[in-house]
């Protein structure tokens, strides 16, 4: 069978751009090493599927902490209101959530999956099952792909094999293999969006499962005297420190733990000033005045969250609230307004939900996403160094660049 282009990789971006292309009467092939195509992109948004945020192309830059700039022409060309209505036109509903975050109706990610495949089949896409060993390269110009089981030729190839998070779904940092072999560069790969493990991990446990649904979390680098993070929004406490999506989203900022120091700063009550929490406290304790400390902060905090501050605030537990000093109730406001985590590291890359790093985008024309290296190469999707924030903006890149290199080569 003669080709005109092979995807390598059946996620987001690989299975997007194979459709595209084929409906421009490309003839594709998708090369694809897993059992079926699209597993990561099926448990992404904890299986409901984040395909987008309902913004514009600035506010997806905005929420682009790495090279932005490349993704413009990318984002001009293919906008999150072009996501929606691709997977509307294949007939999945779609619906906003806050923070503009954009699922399908059914909150089932499977059908953002199956809508993909679907469309694939009906454009005429072939689906290989084998895996990808090495680009076969001749004079500087890509030729096809050599596999396990085969050779495949085609003048084109796309290098759509995600990053290294997640690699039970495939996603195990082949992309970057094929990325050298063309004599790319690929800056350091490291862990994004990624739950943080704190010093005191056994404090984080005692109050695991709690879910703050309104702080501000705020990241500082040692050295740094304003945060290089800080945001509203929700957090979760784990058995080993820290998750949920303003957590996420501030570990886009952490560089090498190995070599600079990270704090985290939850303000609890961000809706109220050191002074207005301090009557609020005042009003708890006049109508528990012959209560222990320790039972009179169930009006102003979650119950798990009642022993950490106890236990920060330097103030006995079993004091009765009429003997607290006010020097006390003032340690306790800076308890509740900036509750301290010492972050040791973030967890693992292949429990990230993305992957920092990647192919230079120096290297690829942001027009069209070729290689500026190797005639007839691609790259799309998280194999470049290009991440977001929590939102549904990296699938928003995944599938703006996916489309910048079908329209352009087709």
């Amino acid at each position: 069978m003669s080709l005109d282009c092979i995807v390598i990789g059946g996620g987001a971006a690989g299975l997007f751009c194979a459709v595209k292309l084929a409906q421009r009467g490309k003839k594709t092939a998708v090369i694809e090493h897993m059992d079926r195509c699209g597993r990561k992109l099926a448990i992404t948004g904890k299986g409901r599927c984040n395909v987008t945020n309902n913004c514009d192309a600035q506010t997806v830059m905005n929420n682009i902490p790495r090279n932005p700039k490349f993704m413009f022409s990318a984002l001009q060309g293919f906008a999150p209101a072009d996501t929606m209505s691709f997977f509307e036109g294949l007939g999945v509903p779609l619906k906003t959530e806050r923070g503009g975050r954009v699922f399908p109706c059914s909150d089932k990610a499977e059908d953002i999956v199956s809508a993909l495949v679907k469309a694939a089949e009906k454009a005429g896409v072939r689906t290989v099952y084998d895996r990808a060993e090495e680009l076969i390269i001749r004079d500087g110009t890509v030729k096809g792909v050599r596999c396990t089981h085969a050779e495949y030729y085609a003048p084109n190839v796309v290098v759509a094999t995600g990053g290294r998070s997640y690699p039970k779904t495939g996603s195990t940092g082949d992309g970057y293999k094929f990325a050298q072999q063309a004599s790319h560069s690929v800056t350091p790969i490291m862990a994004s969006l990624c739950p943080m493990v704190t010093k005191e991990h056994e404090e984080c446990a005692g109050a695991m499962g709690l879910s703050l649904k309104n702080c501000i979390l705020s990241l500082y680098e040692q050295g740094r005297k304003k945060p290089v993070y800080s945001e509203l929004g929700e957090m979760l406490f784990t058995h080993f420190g820290l998750s949920g999506p303003l957590v996420l989203s501030a570990s886009a900022h952490m560089g090498d733990t190995n070599k600079k120091n990270y704090l985290v700063r939850i303000d609890l009550k961000p809706a109220l000033s050191e002074k207005q929490l301090d009557q609020r406290i005042l009003r708890d304790f006049s109508s528990f005045e012959n209560r222990e400390f320790q039972n009179s902060l169930v009006k102003l905090l979650p119950a798990k969250l009642i022993p950490v501050i106890v236990g920060r605030s330097g103030i006995a537990g079993d004091k009765r609230v009429n003997q607290i000093t006010k020097n006390e109730r003032l340690e306790l406001v800076r308890c509740i307004k900036g509750l301290e985590y010492n972050i040791l590291r973030l967890r693992p890359v292949d429990e990230a939900i993305i992957t920092r790093g990647g192919v230079r985008v120096g290297e690829i024309d942001p027009g069209t996403m070729a290689s500026k290296l190797c005639k007839g190469l691609y790259f799309i999707g998280e194999v470049l160094d290009v991440d977001a924030y929590t939102g549904g903006f990296n699938l928003q890149i995944a599938f703006s660049t996916a489309n910048s290199c079908a329209v352009n080569m087709a």
